[in-house]
C-alpha cells in the first residue's frame, strides 16, 4: 500500500521536526562525526531504511572507514575501533532506544556520566530522541533508502 508523503501532508509537523534535527546538527557542542554516528546506531536499532542508508554515506563521506562503519552493529566486539566517547555514545544510544526495557538503568547513566559532561549527556540524549522521533516517521510512511541494485 502506498503511504503518504508525510512532509507534504503535515508541513508544520514536518518543520517542527526539521528544526530539531537542525538544532542537534548544529546546536550542540557534539563532534558532527559523533551526532551522525549515533543517528546510524539508532536506526539500525529501529530498523529504518532510509536513515541507515544515509547517516551510512555520511559517516563514509566524512572519512570514516567502511571497516569501522560495517562493524557499527556489532561495536561492542570490534571496541579497538572506536574510542572511549564512541563507545559511551553508542551505548548510552542502545539504552536510551530501547528505554522500553532497559528503564535508562543508573548504571548506564553513570557510565555515560562518567565520560560525558552533563549538557553534553543531555544534548546527546536529544541528538538520540530526535532519531528516534525521525526514524519512526520514515518508517511508518515507508521513506526508500537512495540505494540502487
Amino acid at each position: 500500500m502506498e503511504r503518504p508523503n508525510w512532509f507534504q501532508v503535515s508541513g508544520e509537523g514536518a518543520k517542527a521536526l526539521g528544526a530539531l534535527h537542525h538544532y542537534v546538527t548544529t546546536g550542540t557542542n557534539l563532534p558532527d562525526d559523533l551526532i551522525h554516528l549515533v543517528f546510524l546506531r539508532v536506526s539500525q536499532i529501529n530498523g529504518c531504511a532510509h536513515c541507515i542508508d544515509i547517516h551510512t554515506r555520511d559517516l563514509i563521506k566524512s572519512g570514516m572507514s567502511i571497516d569501522k562503519v560495517v562493524l557499527v552493529p556489532v561495536w561492542n566486539e570490534a571496541t579497538y575501533l572506536f574510542s572511549d566517547l564512541e563507545r559511551a555514545a553508542l551505548a548510552w544510544s542502545e539504552e536510551v532506544t530501547r528505554v522500553s526495557e532497559t528503564h535508562a538503568s543508573d548504571e548506564a547513566y553513570s557510565a555515560a556520566l562518567s565520560i560525558f559532561e552533563e549538557k553534553e549527556l543531555v544534548e546527546l540524549t536529544i541528538v538520540i530522541a530526535a532519531m528516534n522521533a525521525i526514524n519512526r516517521m520514515g518508517i511508518s510512511f515507508r521513506m526508500k533508502p537512495r540505494a540502487k541494485a
